[in-house]
């Protein structure tokens, strides 16, 4: 419980910083000055991983980090997202299989999840205009809380689209059994990397300031 409110002070602490501001650590440095805030090192220090250790994450770091996913921000509080979390090495391996069989023209379909060992399946409530706004933002959540735990991760819509949109994998969105008016919308793999992939370059140009 401290560990999870440690999190959520994290992130509380990183909505009301800026580093276009005036504000200062303790210390009177900058709050963006390298190596002197935990959060944006966090937030500068995930990568996409498309390579996972076999190794099993707890439940207990699961929680926490799911924790921190519902405490995204979302519009007026409507928590416009459901969340089916897939630990059971048996039960990704039926969703897999159903993949490759519903795609038989294309070689094996279900790598699409990279074989993350946890699979986070996220639905947003198809009434609420914002809700995909939410489930995003939820996600953002989930992977810099599991970057903080030491646990890699990765944001996936290739399977959202291949699910989706056949109908042979009905029996997927059976399984996850999203309530009615949910629409299944994004996958966030997780488990341990077994990869330490470079930064790719971010384009600063795309940020200007209107004067």
């Amino acid at each position: 419980m401290k560990l999870i409110k440690t999190l959520v002070g994290c992130f509380c602490l990183m909505a009301m910083t800026s580093c276009g501001g005036n504000v200062h650590n303790h210390e009177g440095e900058d709050c963006c000055a390298e190596g002197k805030n935990a959060v944006i090192e966090n937030i500068m220090a995930r990568r996409s991983i498309r390579k996972y250790k076999n190794e099993v994450v707890s439940r207990e770091i699961l929680d926490q980090i799911m924790e921190c996913g519902i405490n995204a921000p979302n519009g007026q509080n409507k928590q416009s997202w459901e969340v089916r979390v897939v630990d059971n090495s048996q039960v990704m391996e039926e969703i897999k299989n159903t993949m490759n069989e519903a795609y038989p023209n294309m070689q094996n379909v279900a790598s699409c999840f990279r074989d993350a060992p946890v699979m986070v399946f996220i639905a947003r409530d198809k009434s609420y205009d914002f809700s995909a706004f939410d489930c995003g933002l939820m996600a953002q959540n989930i992977m810099l809380s599991a970057q903080s735990l030491g646990i890699g991760s990765i944001c996936l819509g290739s399977p959202v689209r291949m699910i989706n949109d056949n109908p042979a994998c009905a029996t997927i969105l059976e399984r996850l059994n999203f309530s009615e008016g949910y629409e299944f919308c994004l996958c966030v793999g997780l488990g341990y990397a077994d990869e330490s992939p470079a930064a790719k370059p971010r384009d600063k140009a795309k940020v200007k300031y209107v004067e």
